[in-house]
């Protein structure tokens, strides 16, 4: 006989398992024979032709039929009411009105639904749209027209809130439980009964989730003074949430969760016993399922308890794991003598589940892929629940008649159970349900404030707005009832074909360009099982480490390594490389000359042993890097994926003569990553590469190296040079044998490492340099607080803000910034601290001592002026830094980026924003940016204004995903092209410079020179081409490329420079010729002296095919310039450098799901 451990353990291993045998299990012992669902199929028929003859639909349901996600006009509406309600000033709501309803083509909608009501409100819609479209005055006329506007707009936005509110009590059956109460007699009249539900999401503080205990508490007293019946089924009941009651409802706070949630759900179990009513625990994400089975045995253990048969699990058909789930909770019921009640339900958050899995990585959805395999997973659970009512009362959720229609069949005289539906919808199946077949009925009603209802409503309207829902199909007469109540057992092989170009597994997210990188889902026992144990053979290893070139090095200046997290506690040594030794390195250095699919083979088998070896990976991240154990998975996931790309692109290009050796420095907080992308980048290419890893992480750099050596990369193309900076570093960038330079670091050393390559280097080798930036976000009141405070709280502070990507400053919209502040400062509160070899640790510790000192040291001088807003309190022991939150007055108040967990606040007001746009793209840097708001028009101007290289839109800000999401900035933060993007590893291939003689003539004065400059046009922000990305469902990404901007073209002969500014402007570009015999617009007839580009202010590139010396000395006039890098080049193919490249993620989920996949 099976334990509970026995059926938790096959609950752990289908977690996400093949979705055929799954299905092939349930139909095999629980479907209903063919008989039967012949029956089953023509009772629906006959359910849909009862209720369509009945009566008409609801509001609600000829709302979805008219609105339904197909349209845009529904999408609009959507969107409006998930938002509207919450914006407290007057412009943002007239700007949001605008947004939505201005674009969309009501006119189209008016008259064609059932519902007068409807069609009032689409009539209202389109008179609306007419006022807010006005153009702008001309004249008279126009000018009456423009005031009719202004003085419509508080008119039109009183209307559309309340509008907005009616929608909502369509779906809320009270803003609080008396009135609740009230407004269900209507239906308990009727027969039916009520389970309620507190409005509200996952808490993201404690002290919003002692609300909701404080909430669950009134309602139960409430709901105890309507309990009048000795049998429990026939009162009403609630239904609670977890992660309603506790901030960190995850697998990586269980310790605290599970005896916490225990607890609280006890008290309430206890108030429910004593009032005679169910309590529900309701089903959430998948990921949090097994903790959720820890808490229900716990509570249900509780011996005061017994006797009571209230206590309910929603158990979700669509998850792989739902029948395993109730034999289970029937195994728990028996053991512990127990009666329980279990509500089945489709489920919800699908389109979550399946963007998820998909960017975890993780080798299958734990959920089932179409409808018909959730349909039937739904009958066969039913049938096992009717088979189980000695100890499970089963509640059937569905609005669907084939459904409904198969568990009055599998019943058959069996009523020991009820159905249920939602609030609002399914009224006239279920009121049919009462009258003709004499079954309970239990309506899940919605109680809160209209603020409260966003997520709910929105998950209601994407559940079954979608053309395939029942409740949709329902409203609209051209679909038949034969239609409608489809055998899903019938439907699967079609649903499936359909869906398999729709919905890709994770491992085949990027194909057929290249296999996804491996995940680990630390939500997953099994994947969690499976990190420690491969991990923990090296807690307390020794690594060292010496040079890896031809020429062996086997002693030096051996330097020891600790872990920053636990100050005296080493994790190796290495042996550092000097001058002689990167010498001799140079001196080895070979192209790796095999054929372009060797070289990729050899890079796939890199990326497969990187995986192969992920516990020593993960040990080495933690406690070299300091990495938390989610870092170092996406870190080692993030380099695998560099080496499967640039082999798949090194394959779909010309295979030209590589550049030859290229020198690569990587910094210590992605020491894995950086450090493999360019290597990867430059040996696909089929360049000599001498790697200079960070001085604090050495150690991961050659584990890697040996790795790559192990795959077949000859020691003569890949060579390791661990040492400083000052030494190995400016020794592999001053040489003129070094045909490039790839570098990842702070902008001050990029700027060092661009003079000594001037000065010293080859005049046209490569330099790409990848720097920081003071990245912003800004907030408006459109925006959902949970979910902004989220995503700052992970690009703020993930990784102790040690991340170039990572955000330095937010702009929080004044009406909502002191509520924000509380809440940001609340989420924070329930961070962990700490070593990240535990998986508990949120934030781990900052490098080094130099790190923390500097970091420490500006916190403390804010604190003094009276700028802190908020530090949380860390360990001791290791450099760790309590993130910090900062008021300043913007951008402007930042001297310098501070390079970890440090988040300023400016608030700003509605009218405010261009300035703000003004302001960041006047400091010059360009890296990242983040835009929570639900306004379209606002996304696309300030995607288009900002010169940034990342913009992430209802989202963090952190993270980029190769091939997906090219990384890397522009100005102060970067050279371009981005990393892990189909513009990058064309540049690792020699390029044809003409190298003519250079033209002489009479000096240019440099006055004139930039008086013509400044009178150009700036077209820098003119989008030439855009591209769509491979990725995740629910997320859109594009690749933009933007004009550069102003180029001088220097020739040096008039006809060369002529074809220099022809090209220059193909690509949106504005240049301007500066040689001798120069004429026409925007030519100047004379020799620019070299010196002047050190001062010439305004340009964006340099272009010349002189001679060598010539070369150099512009190169090295342009090297001594402050501020941004201006691109040199010396290419006769040159218009990739003409464009910069904009990368622009957009989550299209945030409104509540996702449209593309329901619909």
């Amino acid at each position: 006989m099976n334990t509970l451990i026995d059926y938790r353990e096959k609950i752990r291993i289908h977690h996400r398992s093949d979705e055929a045998e799954i299905l092939e299990y349930l139909v095999t012992n629980f479907a209903p024979d063919d008989v039967m669902r012949k029956r089953i199929q023509e009772r629906a028929i006959q359910v849909v032709k009862d209720v369509r003859r009945a009566s008409g639909p609801t509001l609600t349901e000829s709302f979805l039929g008219q609105y339904g996600l197909s349209t845009d006009e529904g999408l609009a509406l959507m969107t409006l009411a998930e938002a509207l309600l919450r914006v407290p000033d007057n412009e943002t709501i007239d700007d949001l009105i605008e947004d939505k309803i201005g674009p969309s083509n009501w006119r189209e909608h008016i008259g064609q639904s059932e519902s007068s009501l409807v069609n009032a409100s689409t009539y209202a819609l389109e008179m609306t749209r007419s006022v807010i479209n006005q153009p702008a005055s001309r004249g008279p006329l126009e000018a009456l027209r423009g005031a009719i506007k202004r003085l419509g707009e508080p008119v039109i936005r009183v209307a559309v809130r309340q509008a907005m509110k009616e929608l909502g009590n369509q779906f809320v059956l009270g803003e609080d439980m008396k009135l609740a109460l009230k407004r269900a007699e209507k239906w308990r009249d009727k027969g039916a009964t009520y389970s309620y539900d507190m409005l509200g999401e996952a808490a993201i503080t404690q002290e919003g989730a002692d609300g909701y205990f404080d909430a669950y508490a009134d309602a139960i007293k409430e709901i105890a003074k309507v309990a009048h019946s000795d049998d429990l089924r026939e009162n009403p009941g609630l239904s609670i949430k977890l992660s309603a009651l506790y901030p960190r409802y995850e697998m990586s706070q269980q310790a605290k969760a599970v005896p916490a949630l225990a607890e609280r759900v006890g008290e309430l179990a206890r108030a429910a016993r004593d009032a005679n009513i169910g309590l529900n625990i309701d089903a959430e994400e998948a990921y949090r399922l097994g903790l959720s089975l820890d808490m229900v045995e716990m509570v249900l253990s509780d011996p005061r308890l017994t006797g009571w048969d209230g206590f309910g699990v929603v158990v979700q058909a669509f998850g792989k794991r739902a029948s395993f789930v109730i034999d289970w909770l029937y195994a728990l019921a028996i053991q512990l003598d127990r009666k329980i009640m279990v509500r089945l339900v489709k489920g919800a958050y699908w389109d979550s589940e399946i963007k998820r899995a998909q960017m975890d990585g993780v080798p299958d959805f734990p959920v089932f892929t179409t409808k018909s395999a959730t349909d039937i997973s739904y009958i066969c659970c039913a049938s096992q629940l009717l088979n189980m009512t000695d100890r499970i009362y089963p509640q059937f959720a569905t609005h669907n008649a084939h459904s409904v229609a198969a568990i009055l069949e599998m019943a058959g005289n069996n009523d020991n159970y009820e159905f249920q539906r939602l609030h609002g919808m399914g009224e006239t199946l279920h009121g049919a349900l009462l009258r003709n077949e004499k079954v309970r009925s239990r309506i899940y009603a919605p109680v809160g404030k209209h603020r409260e209802l966003l997520a709910y409503l929105v998950r209601r309207l994407l559940e079954n707005g979608a053309n395939s829902s029942f409740v949709n199909q329902l409203a609209n007469h051209t679909v038949s009832a034969e239609m409608i109540a489809t055998d899903p057992f019938e439907t699967l092989k079609s649903d499936q074909k359909a869906n398999q170009s729709k919905i890709k597994k994770p491992s085949d997210l990027y194909l057929p360009e290249r296999v996804n990188s491996r995940g680990w889902d630390l939500a997953n026992r099994t994947d969690l099982n499976d990190y420690v144990a491969e991990r923990a053979p090296f807690a307390e290893k020794l690594w060292r480490s010496s040079p890896m070139t031809v020429r062996p090095v086997t002693s030096g200046t051996t330097r020891k390594i600790f872990n920053p997290a636990v100050k005296n506690s080493q994790v190796g040594e290495v042996i550092e490389a000097d001058e002689k030794q990167a010498l001799d390195a140079i001196e080895e250095a070979r192209t790796w000359d095999v054929p372009v699919t060797e070289r990729a083979n050899i890079l796939r088998k890199a990326a497969d042993l990187y995986e192969q070896h992920h516990g020593e990976i993960f040990a080495l991240l933690a406690r070299e890097a300091g990495k938390t154990q989610f870092d170092t998975i996406a870190e080692l996931r993030e380099a695998v994926d560099f080496l499967r790309y640039y082999a798949k692109e090194a394959e779909k290009l010309p295979d030209n003569e590589p550049r030859g050796t290229i020198s690569c420095i990587s910094p210590w907080n992605f020491p894995l990553a950086i450090f493999t992308g360019q290597i990867a980048a430059a040996l696909a290419a089929g360049n000599a590469v001498l790697a200079k890893p960070s001085d604090q992480t050495p150690l991961i750099a050659a584990l890697a190296t040996n790795l790559l050596h192990e795959a077949g990369v000859p020691l003569t193309a890949l060579q390791l040079l661990p040492g400083a900076g000052a030494t190995v570093g400016n020794v592999i960038c001053g040489d003129p044998r070094i045909q490039g330079v790839c570098f990842t670091g702070s902008t001050a050393t990029a700027q060092a490492i661009n003079r000594n390559v001037a000065k010293n280097g080859s005049a046209d080798s490569l330099l790409i340099a990848e720097t920081g930036g003071l990245n912003c976000m800004i907030v408006d009141s459109t925006a959902l607080p949970e979910q902004s405070v989220r995503d700052i709280i992970t690009s703020a502070f993930q990784s102790a803000g040690q991340r170039c990507s990572a955000l330095r400053v937010v702009y929080l919209q004044k009406d909502i910034a002191e509520q924000f502040l509380h809440m940001l400062k609340g989420a924070m509160e329930v961070l962990e601290s700490g070593n990240p070899w535990w998986l508990s640790t949120d934030i781990g510790p900052v490098i080094d001592e130099k790190a923390y000192d500097k970091i420490s040291n500006y916190i403390a001088a804010a604190q003094k002026e009276g700028r802190l807003i908020t530090q949380l309190d860390v360990p001791n022991d290791g450099y760790f830094v309590g993130p910090a939150v900062i008021k300043v007055g913007g951008i402007n108040d930042l001297e310098e980026e501070i390079f970890g967990p440090v988040l300023h606040v400016a608030t700003f007001e509605n009218d405010e924003l261009d300035t703000i746009v003004s302001d960041i793209n006047n400091r010059g840097y360009g890296l990242t940016f983040g835009l929570q708001t639900r306004i379209e028009r606002r996304i696309d101007k300030l995607s288009a204004a900002l010169k940034i290289g990342n913009i992430y839109v209802n989202r963090n800000q952190v993270g980029a995903v190769v091939g997906s999401q090219p990384f890397g900035g522009r100005g102060l933060s970067g050279t371009g092209p981005k990393a892990g993007g189909p513009h990058y590893l064309p540049r690792f291939y020699k390029s044809v410079s003409p190298m003519t003689p250079v033209v002489r003539g009479e000096d240019l004065d440099l006055a004139t020179v930039q008086t013509t400059l400044d009178n150009l046009p700036d077209t820098s922000n003119l989008p030439q081409n855009h591209d769509i990305m491979p990725g995740p469902t629910g997320e859109s990404n594009e690749l933009f490329t933007y004009a550069r901007g102003k180029i001088l073209c220097l020739g040096p002969s008039a006809e060369e420079a002529v074809r220099q500014a022809e090209t220059a402007r193909e690509n949106g570009c504005k240049p301007l010729i500066c040689v001798p015999g120069a004429k026409g617009e925007h030519a100047l007839d004379g020799f620019l002296p070299r010196e002047h580009l050190t001062s010439l202010g305004g340009i964006d590139a340099v272009i010349c095919w002189s001679d060598l010396d010539d070369l150099r000395s512009i190169r090295k006039a342009l090297s001594e310039r402050d501020g941004p890098l201006i691109p040199f080049v010396a290419e006769e193919e040159f218009a990739d450098r003409c464009l910069v490249e904009r990368h622009v993620c957009i989550d299209t989920t945030a409104a509540g799901g996702n449209v593309s996949l329901l619909a």
